[in-house]
């Protein structure tokens, strides 16, 4: 893993997990050093049941997939967090584990889909905000536009079948709920 800074910590949600494409760019911007993922064996089991009940055709290789996500960023698992849980308060009780986790590993950011489950009045007391894939993404390509282009490139040339051009890329970005991302690294579209 290479750093260009002192990155920031986000925890990464089971929401932008789910989908591939945004799986695929958050862990290759990590890989990048461009932020620090962090995440617990519960968002991870939460994932992966998510997608097996979705596409249970497809359980052999979202399995390998989680053992590949638990073996290349061991790293990443915040432990110790589950004494924090019980004095949480969400919308949603289920996800005081994702704001536990958070304070115990000093995140800055909860990256989820879900944003109205960590309401920012609940977050401002931890130092914490919440922002979804995309704008976490763009905010990061803004802060290192060199290296997130580097690692979109790297995402784009896992692509053989079919292979992705930059523009194509681009749109599939945007197809895959990342607008903002697409449209910051457009002129860098020669790098990608």
């Amino acid at each position: 893993m290479s750093h260009v800074a002192n990155p920031f910590v986000v925890v990464l949600d089971a929401s932008v997990l789910y989908p591939f494409r945004m799986r695929d760019i958050l862990f290759t911007f990590a890989q990048h050093g461009l932020f620090r993922a962090r995440f617990t064996t519960e968002i991870i089991n939460e994932w992966t049941r998510s997608l097996i009940a979705g596409r249970p055709q497809l359980e052999a290789s979202v399995r390998r997939q989680a053992a590949i996500v638990g073996e290349v960023f061991d790293e990443c698992f915040v432990e110790g967090y589950e004494p924090l849980i019980a004095s949480l308060n969400l919308p949603d009780a289920d996800d005081r584990h994702v704001l536990a986790a958070a304070i115990k590993c000093s995140a800055q950011t909860i990256v989820t889909e879900n944003r109205r489950d960590f309401p920012a009045e609940i977050l401002e007391q931890y130092g914490i905000e919440a922002l979804g894939a995309d704008d976490m993404l763009a905010n990061t390509y803004d802060l290192f536009p060199i290296e997130g282009a580097r690692a979109l490139r790297t995402v784009r040339k896992r692509y053989e079948n079919p292979p992705f051009s930059p523009s194509e890329f681009l749109l599939d970005l945007t197809k895959c709920g990342m607008p903002k991302l697409a449209g910051m690294s457009r002129n860098a579209i020669e790098h990608l």
